[in-house]
């Protein structure tokens, strides 16, 4: 049998606020708890956990102080990446460096290495827009810091999917300019083993730039998996998210290649043990 596995946790739109929104209140903040006790049982534990976007909602200072607590108490270390309902700036102010920080321009962008990988968070927020972005400055910090590592395997965070899951109220427009900068940033890059999402509330993969694209389940509600056509501008009643059980990805890294694990947390009662040997018939 192969050595132990390498693991990093991604958790994602963990919308964490005080307004009267269904998003905000306490239940996230109890799906949030549920999750985090979920990944330090699993075994073994992750190195780190990346919480990728969407970490309060609305993105004020007061949000960001509740959202501080429940992490604190993490024994696992945390990296954090903006969402388009977080606020820059009273979120760098809310952690220390260790978890979070900012480039030369701004932006929430940076690398750090874990155990064997590199994870390089980025910035896909617009101010004031939903919308995913990635202008040219972004493009060459992202450029410059793939070209410092080219031979360490590397993990790629961002928060808006760049690739379309289907459900049309959600997905980014078609041959958006930003799409095309990234994607061109990250084809031939051999060293990236992965590219991580959040943003959709609903795990899903697909290909993107010759890269293996994943998309995280919410620790918050998930949305419904509805692939019919829609009109943005008008309302049709659908229902668009709904409590099925929180989520999160797990990311294993076997020394040459990463699986991704889409989890959900919950008490699933029944199980069936190891007694016998798996090569015994």
């Amino acid at each position: 049998m192969g050595g132990e596995m390498f693991t990093i946790a991604q958790i994602t739109d963990l919308h964490i606020g005080a307004t009267g929104d269904p998003l905000n209140n306490a239940r996230n903040e109890r799906r949030l708890l549920q999750v985090l006790g979920e990944i330090h049982a699993l075994r073994p534990r992750p190195a780190a956990i990346i919480a990728s976007g969407d970490l309060c909602d609305p993105g004020l200072p007061g949000s960001y102080v509740a959202l501080r607590a429940i992490l604190q108490a993490s024994e696992i270390p945390i990296h954090l990446a903006i969402g388009n309902h977080d606020d820059r700036a009273a979120l760098v102010a809310a952690f220390p460096p260790a978890m979070i920080r900012c480039d030369a321009n701004g932006f929430v962008q940076y690398a750090v290495d874990i155990g064997p990988l590199r994870v390089i968070v980025c910035d896909t927020v617009e101010a004031g827009s939903h919308e995913g972005a990635f202008c040219t400055q972004r493009a060459d910090w992202l450029t410059r810091t793939l070209a410092e590592a080219p031979d360490r395997p590397t993990i790629v965070v961002l928060h808006h999917p760049p690739v379309p899951s289907g459900i049309q109220w959600m997905d980014p427009e078609p041959g958006a300019d930003w799409i095309g900068r990234l994607e061109t940033v990250l084809k031939g890059r051999s060293q990236i083993q992965g590219v991580i999402c959040g943003h959709v509330h609903r795990a899903y993969h697909a290909p993107f730039a010759g890269q293996a694209l994943h998309v995280s389940a919410a620790t918050s509600l998930q949305l419904v998996l509805n692939l019919t056509a829609v009109d943005r501008r008008t309302p049709d009643g659908r229902e668009i998210l709904r409590g099925e059980p929180p989520g999160f990805t797990l990311l294993a890294w076997d020394g040459a290649r990463l699986a991704t694990h889409s989890c959900v947390a919950g008490d699933w009662g029944d199980v069936i043990t190891y007694e016998k040997p798996f090569d015994a018939h």
